[in-house]
């Protein structure tokens, strides 16, 4: 899509954004009322568009996979089906995946995927003793990892709720404690992970202190370890500057994924892994490998070589602004009435230092990797009416 083309498509409108019912006299009181919280709205236009990125999510209704089985005269292990958890559990998964190989005699193994599942996986099995051998058709930055928002959301897309199990969510419990501490111990630059504040619009007063509106019916939060489980601060009219009464703000750990993986396959090679480039059409050809100990890390590529039936793409779409330096802060929410629609958007900003990322879309069954261009307009249109409607606080001479 040329530049004229984004223009005229920007030309169609911004989508209707709420201000919590202020009228102009309440809004002039809301700035005269203001607090400290002085944040710099995003700059977001169409001429400031630099990229758009398309990502399939592995989605699984009964959740992500992690368990051993003969192969042969071999062991495969399982590791995907992560949905839009991924970056977030990966180190945990990862954990639990190369335990299951500490009951093996062989301390070579061979890891089929090179995403952000098959790099920590291959990291933890390292950090075990083992030699490792990453086969996989491309590596970062080609990789479906690469085109993830990059929060730490452990819940997102992550399973059906009904299909929760006992046993499931044992798993889901150790795998988030595992991931949540290695992830801070890699906060920085090096490895691209840091900690801002998000704020989250609410449609109206909120019903709980703890949890805000738009995650009540995520019943998995409640498996979550009470050092993440934040709870919310409330702002309320004056205490904030963006348009709605009502925000939560909490700490997020965001993921800067062209940092990070390439941060991770430097620190693989260090060790002394290997990467192979290989594709592979059948599980005969992955039954070939020398090694005696394979983790299967393909993600949606299950489907085809172990015969997954219940792994589903959920297409995510993310457009991308020139960077801002001055944006420290990350949004969700802001459609009025509602922070998802029924067609799976949910607008949501996050800045990062390869630019201003802008995502919201969830499209369960589609496959494509072609950008959806009504999906663009809707969260580009968004997110400008959303920051044309932040006011920006005087500063303290001025009150």
């Amino acid at each position: 899509m040329d530049r004229r083309t984004l223009v005229k498509i920007g030309g169609l409108g911004a989508l209707g954004l709420g201000v919590g019912g202020c009228s102009a006299r309440a809004a002039s009181d809301v700035v005269r009322r203001a607090t400290s919280l002085r944040l710099v709205p995003v700059d977001a236009s169409w001429d400031r568009v630099i990229r758009t990125t398309v990502g399939l999510r592995p989605f699984r209704h009964s959740g992500f996979v992690v368990k051993a089985e003969r192969f042969d005269e071999k062991t495969l292990i399982h590791n995907y089906g992560h949905g839009g958890a991924g970056m977030s559990l990966s180190w945990g998964t990862g954990f639990l995946a190369a335990e299951l190989a500490l009951e093996q005699e062989s301390r070579s193994a061979a890891v089929i995927g090179s995403g952000v599942a098959g790099l920590t996986t291959a990291r933890q099995l390292q950090r075990m003793g083992f030699d490792v051998t990453i086969y996989a058709m491309t590596v970062p930055p080609n990789t479906t990892s690469n085109m993830s928002y990059a929060q730490f959301t452990p819940t997102s897309g992550i399973i059906g709720i009904r299909a929760r199990t006992p046993k499931w969510d044992n798993q889901f419990r150790r795998a988030v404690g595992v991931a949540y501490k290695q992830l801070q111990l890699l906060a920085g630059s090096e490895y691209g992970i840091s900690w801002l504040n998000q704020y989250t619009l609410l449609s109206g007063p909120p019903t709980r202190d703890d949890v805000p509106l738009d995650e009540e019916s995520d019943e998995t939060d409640r498996l979550l370890p009470d050092a993440y489980r934040t709870k919310p601060v409330l702002l309320g009219p004056g205490e904030h500057p963006f348009p709605s009464q009502y925000v939560h703000s909490r700490p997020a750990m965001r993921i800067e994924p062209s940092i990070y993986l390439d941060a991770l396959v430097s620190e693989f090679r260090l060790a002394g892994g290997k990467v192979m480039i290989r594709k592979f059409e059948t599980r005969e050809e992955i039954g070939k490998l020398e090694e005696n100990v394979i983790f299967n890390c393909t993600g949606l590529g299950a489907k085809a070589l172990f015969g997954d039936e219940e792994l589903t793409p959920v297409k995510g779409q993310l457009t991308v602004l020139i960077p801002q330096s001055e944006v420290n802060y990350s949004t969700a929410g802001g459609i009025p009435g509602a922070s998802r629609d029924t067609r799976g958007f949910s607008p949501h900003m996050q800045p990062r230092s390869d630019g201003i990322v802008l995502g919201g879309t969830s499209e369960r069954g589609e496959s494509t990797l072609e950008p959806n261009e009504e999906a663009m307009r809707r969260i580009v249109d968004a997110h400008i009416a959303f920051f044309n409607a932040m006011w920006s606080p005087p500063s303290v001479s001025a009150l």
